[in-house]
């Protein structure tokens, strides 16, 4: 499961994007709206496997509740072989992690070297005749690395242009695309810290429902605690459309952006939701304990404690507002990492968000040990005790808010720093007026 996981999720966003054409309007906008409803239809799916797959699971029988799946993946497959000779196919042109590796190795090599001047003109220029990544301008920072491309007496250049030796001498488009690499690298820490506030709602969040009153209405019929979860994926797979035929063609008219907003404001008011979620899901959490510790229960949950008589519809606001944030951020990293990496690493971008996924989750792990130890003999006991009318699982998410908050500072100075990836095509004009003497070169940042 986890290898077939690991190849397909990481892949298939790139190889729908690659349906478009990039070159026309219609491709750049079917490109947007792709990540949206790529995150629609995951979330969708999601959402009928947690219920209707569990309850036949559950009512029915497990063997019905597990071959459904398979056989719904059989026709995938099926559907997939079918249409593959009207897909669009980028063939493959080795590995870019080898690119990676000789720029790093390279500049290491030529550490000593002082740096040129005018390295848009001077360093070292070729790219292979049937590349498909896009050219990169020059850009000022990791300078470190614009070694790689410094020729020396010592460095040998074919008759076709390509070095002999690349792991002697790299080209600038070479290094431009590792320092695209380092440049989401720092964007992508910030999205650990995010991620972290998603967790919560996986885990402690339905713990909250177990100790709530989850009756429906005046009936006996009790929601399963775990498929609170469901009203997060319902607000995103609710806001999703909306977003995409409503909010962007609006702001789109009003900026003049192709998005409506750039990748890295969508992000950062996603993270600006997560802590609201944590908010939020903290005063629900005080109300929830208050009751329970005041007014009468409603009997013991297994293993747990005292059910507080609070209703768990109070729990909603917070699972909405944690599906908006993800509709914000987490399709907005996506976007961010397929769009910022070369075309040559976009499967590699693609994995890059299941892995801040899973570091999220090993560092929500941590904190949840270190608030474990430091508070088991605090005055106000465990926060996170087994019993949650015990414990004070409120200060744990007002602590994830607070940083939140720091996380959100580091991403916004991030942002500032950050310079989209661009084009060499649209600099042509200025580097032929440089080379002519008739403007200096502007700023990069300018440019870029």
């Amino acid at each position: 499961m986890i290898v077939g996981a690991g190849g397909v999720r990481p892949c298939n966003l790139a190889f729908g994007v690659d349906q478009f054409n990039p070159k026309t309007e219609s491709g750049k906008r079917g490109i947007d709206s792709f990540f949206n409803w790529y995150f629609f239809t995951f979330t969708f799916a999601q959402m009928v496997s947690l219920t209707l797959i569990v309850y036949i699971q559950s009512n029915v029988s497990w063997a019905i509740g597990l071959g459904i799946p398979a056989a719904l993946m059989l026709i995938a497959c099926v559907v997939y072989f079918v249409g593959s000779k009207i897909y669009v196919k980028v063939k493959a042109s080795g590995s870019p992690l080898t690119s990676v590796a000789q720029v790093i190795v390279v500049a290491m090599k030529k550490r000593k070297l002082k740096p040129v001047d005018q390295p848009w003109l001077t360093l070292f220029m070729y790219i292979p005749p049937k590349s498909i990544n896009s050219k990169l301008p020059y850009t000022d920072q990791f300078r470190f690395l614009d070694k790689a491309a410094i020729i020396t007496p010592q460095d040998q250049i074919n008759p076709d242009g390509s070095p002999a030796d690349p792991w002697r001498l790299c080209s600038m488009q070479q290094v431009e695309e590792v320092k695209c690499l380092f440049r989401v690298l720092p964007i992508w820490a910030s999205q650990i810290m995010y991620c972290v506030a998603l967790v919560q709602l996986h885990t402690y969040a339905v713990f909250q429902a177990v100790q709530s009153d989850r009756r429906l209405g005046n009936s006996e019929f009790k929601i399963p605690a775990a498929s609170y979860v469901v009203f997060m994926m319902l607000s995103l797979t609710f806001f999703i459309p909306i977003y995409d035929r409503v909010v962007v063609p609006f702001l789109r008219r009003i900026r003049g952006k192709q998005g409506g907003i750039t990748m890295l404001q969508r992000i950062g008011i996603g993270i600006f939701l997560s802590i609201i979620t944590m908010l939020v899901s903290g005063i629900v959490e005080e109300h929830r304990r208050t009751i329970a510790l005041t007014k009468p229960t409603l009997g013991d949950a297994p293993r747990k404690g005292a059910i507080s008589s609070m209703s768990a519809s109070l729990l909603i606001p917070q699972f909405t507002l944690g599906g908006l944030s993800e509709a914000f951020a987490s399709v907005g990293l996506i976007e961010f990492y397929y769009k910022q990496f070369p075309e040559n690493m976009k499967s590699i971008g693609g994995s890059l968000f299941y892995c801040g996924l899973a570091g999220s989750s090993y560092f929500s792990s941590l904190l949840i040990l270190v608030v474990h130890r430091t508070t088991e003999g605090a005055a106000t006991g465990n926060w996170l005790s087994e019993d949650l009318n015990k414990g004070r699982l409120d200060y744990f998410y007002y602590m994830i808010s607070g940083l939140g908050v720091l996380n959100l500072g580091y991403f916004l100075l991030c942002s500032r720093w950050y310079k989209y990836k661009g084009n060499r095509d649209t600099l042509e004009l200025e580097l032929q007026l440089e080379v002519n003497g008739e403007k200096k070169m502007q700023s990069d940042k300018t440019l870029v």
